[in-house]
């Protein structure tokens, strides 16, 4: 009897082609009521830009409620993999991603893009890989029959990290690369999108179960947040997209150039979890998962830091969005490679 074919949600399916929707629609606001939308941009308290704020953390809320940190009691069931994660996602991940930053944005893009310029772009790409997957890993982890249990516990694990590490990634790279990092608007990001959604999706996550029942939290409630944070991502692309319309309409190739080292850096990191979980004899369903975290990236928390840091009409806060725009069907094809050499 054959499998019935496991499917990815409606919303996230498409969702290259809503944040593509989201980028016309943004543009066409910006060049259109550029003026009144800049209002919106003057709404800040500490750096921290009060609409975006709302808008991320009805993203970031929903994910914090998957993370159960009771399942972190099964980290030795499999930690030749679970090492194997923790060893991409913050020993390789970010200093490759800011090595291919560096290599296209200085370099290769020398007579399209200005030195200052490039520092931002290559600050935006260093907060993508500083920030490993930590929603939708779940999806690709099911699409490849992962093993839940074992996505449920790096991602819970990698959740914790995050608030120890980051920070202190962020800054290095970001040093490295001649970059001013203002210390507490990134540690007040950290605080406002990590610690608090995370303390909040725990506490629910635990009265909700004791009262209702995991059956009802995951099979009800749960769902009924996926169009909530999807709704908040697109509104905040079109936001964002509304104060980059000048930049995009100026030169329209850079969301091409921009998206190639991310491209690359994707695959890149892929193969080098997959083969590394081949020669360490992980199973599939562990090396799938494995592959997939490393390979995406926390894009929701890279853009709130990203417009916190340099301001919602900054290149660093363009290759984040960028990021959003590539995930799915990179991602995707990387599903397809982890189901076709299935072992």
């Amino acid at each position: 009897m054959n499998k019935p074919k496991k499917q990815i949600g409606f919303f996230e399916k498409y969702l290259t082609l809503w944040v593509a929707l989201c980028i016309g629609l943004g543009i066409l606001i910006g060049n259109f009521a550029g003026e009144s939308v800049e209002i919106l941009s003057k709404l800040e308290i500490f750096r921290v830009n009060i609409p975006v704020a709302i808008l991320v953390w009805l993203m970031i809320y929903p994910m914090m409620l998957q993370v159960d940190f009771s399942s972190i009691r099964n980290v030795g069931k499999h930690p030749k993999g679970l090492i194997l994660t923790l060893i991409v996602n913050w020993l390789i991940k970010p200093f490759t991603m800011a090595f291919f930053a560096w290599i296209f944005f200085t370099k290769i893009y020398a007579a399209f893009i200005t030195p200052e310029m490039a520092g931002e772009y290559i600050a935006g790409a260093i907060l993508l890989g500083a920030a490993p997957c930590t929603a939708m890993v779940f999806v690709w982890s099911y699409l490849t029959d992962g093993d839940p249990n074992y996505t449920l516990v790096q991602v819970s694990v990698n959740d914790l990290i995050i608030l120890v590490a980051f920070v202190p990634i962020v800054g290095l790279l970001l040093g490295i690369a001649n970059v001013q990092v203002p210390y507490e608007t990134l540690v007040s990001s950290v605080l406002i999108f990590v610690v608090v959604p995370l303390l909040a999706g725990y506490f629910t996550h635990k009265i909700l179960i004791r009262r209702s029942g995991e059956k009802w939290f995951k099979n009800t409630f749960l769902p009924k947040f996926k169009p909530v944070s999807i709704f908040a991502l697109l509104v905040t692309l079109v936001l964002l997209f509304a104060f980059q319309g000048n930049t995009i309409t100026e030169n329209p190739l850079i969301i091409l150039l921009i998206a190639i080292p991310l491209i690359i850096q994707t695959y890149f990191i892929f193969f080098i979890t997959w083969v590394s979980g081949r020669r360490l004899k992980l199973p599939h369903a562990i090396c799938s998962p494995s592959a997939m975290i490393g390979a995406s990236n926390f894009f929701e928390l890279a853009v709130a830091v990203a417009i916190a840091l340099f301001g919602l009409q900054s290149p660093a806060a363009l290759v984040t969005v960028v990021g959003v725009l590539v995930e799915v069907p990179v991602m995707l094809s990387l599903v397809a490679l982890a189901n076709r050499w299935r072992y």
